[in-house]
């Protein structure tokens, strides 16, 4: 979960610094989405898991 935050974050100072603009948005977009997807990665997972065990 971790390195998917750490790897969205990384990719947007990227961007950023491609195409730069005013905030650092493509950071914060990038990083947001990150989140969102280790929050949906492990919540799949974790059904996964609990179905298995019925």
């Amino acid at each position: 979960m971790g390195l998917t935050i750490y790897l969205g974050n990384l990719l947007g100072k990227w961007l950023d610094v491609q195409y730069p603009n005013n905030g650092e948005l493509y950071s914060k977009i990038c990083t947001l989405a990150a989140v969102f997807l280790a929050m949906f990665s492990v919540i799949r997972q974790v059904t996964k898991i609990s179905k298995d065990n019925d």
